[in-house]
């Protein structure tokens, strides 16, 4: 039984065998009606969550399979006082799989280990979100064909953003990919992410401060919200939160296929009118994020691609 809690869970070739998986799926997706007829996913979400939450179910839906699930601590035994460990084993008694997000980082290895059926990750606090990662792949190679050979802009909240330090660990094992850290000094790359996976990589990287500056030389332009609820207190996130706007004026200095992601929600770090440019491909990314995670939903079941 094998669990989806970080990317580096899968090596390099079962991640491109995924990525292949999704993109047949996406091209044949009625043959993939009923390979999960029968089975249960669990989405067992502790914290608010639109997209992650709708996808994976969106997903299992499209395979054939069933959901059940709650979409806050409050609406669960949690509320009363139950830990982790014991939810998972509870479940585990009803479904096939389950997706949990919790705002503890390190409750999913928690749940895998006290679990009797995989369990993916869709977030822990401000450590991983392996399937965001997963879509971003996809993404990104649907987009430039490629996962090497690039420049990649991260954008925003590098300190508290999960997404960002779980495609930092997928991407440095392609090679010759070189990061540009664009970000306030107070929401910089925390220092494991640094110092034991750009420098123990010996990844070309550098911190700036300035968008303008970075956008000639990006392929990949990843932008963050500033996470509120990451916050310890109101002023820090009032005084941080504007730091970065994507508009028109900026896009002007891009290249002409660069492609701009972000993982969703936005709040006002993409002005709307780049909507429009056909270098945003952050919508395109949600359709993406449903067909990768039916191809982890088929893989960690074992479930066989149609003939």
């Amino acid at each position: 039984m094998r669990h989806m809690l970080n990317p580096l869970d899968f090596s390099v070739e079962e991640i491109d065998q995924l990525l292949s998986l999704a993109s047949d799926i996406e091209h044949h997706l009625s043959q993939y009606a009923h390979v999960c007829d029968g089975k249960i996913l669990a989405t067992l979400f502790y914290e608010p969550s639109t997209r992650t939450r709708l996808s994976f179910e969106s997903a299992m839906l499209h395979l054939g399979g069933s959901v059940l699930g709650f979409s806050s601590a409050n609406s669960s035994s949690a509320a009363k006082g139950e830990s982790v460990a014991d939810t998972i084993r509870t479940v585990s008694c009803y479904a096939d799989i389950a997706a949990m997000r919790h705002p503890k980082e390190g409750s999913a290895l928690v749940a895998s280990m006290a679990s009797n059926i995989p369990v993916i990750n869709a977030g822990d606090g401000g450590h991983q979100h392996p399937t965001q990662t997963l879509t971003d792949l996809m993404t990104i190679r649907s987009l430039t064909g490629r996962l090497d050979n690039m420049t990649i802009g991260l954008c925003g909240d590098l300190k508290f953003g999960r997404t960002v330090h779980s495609l930092i660990e997928a991407m440095v094992r392609y090679p010759n990919v070189k990061f540009v850290l664009i970000a306030p000094d107070e929401l910089k790359v925390p220092s494991y992410i640094r110092d034991d996976v750009l420098k123990a990589h010996n990844i070309e990287f550098k911190e700036v401060n300035s968008l303008d500056a970075a956008m000639p030389e990006l392929d990949i332009l990843y932008m963050t919200r500033v996470q509120k609820e990451r916050f310890f207190n109101e002023e820090d996130y009032i005084r941080l939160k504007d730091s970065y706007i994507l508009n028109k004026e900026k896009m002007k200095l891009a290249k002409d296929n660069m492609f701009v992601l972000h993982p969703l929600p936005r709040v006002n770090e993409i002005s709307t009118e780049v909507d429009s440019d056909p270098r945003a491909a952050y919508f395109k990314q949600v359709q993406y994020g449903m067909y990768v995670r039916m191809a982890l939903i088929m893989t960690l079941l074992e479930v066989q691609k149609p003939c």
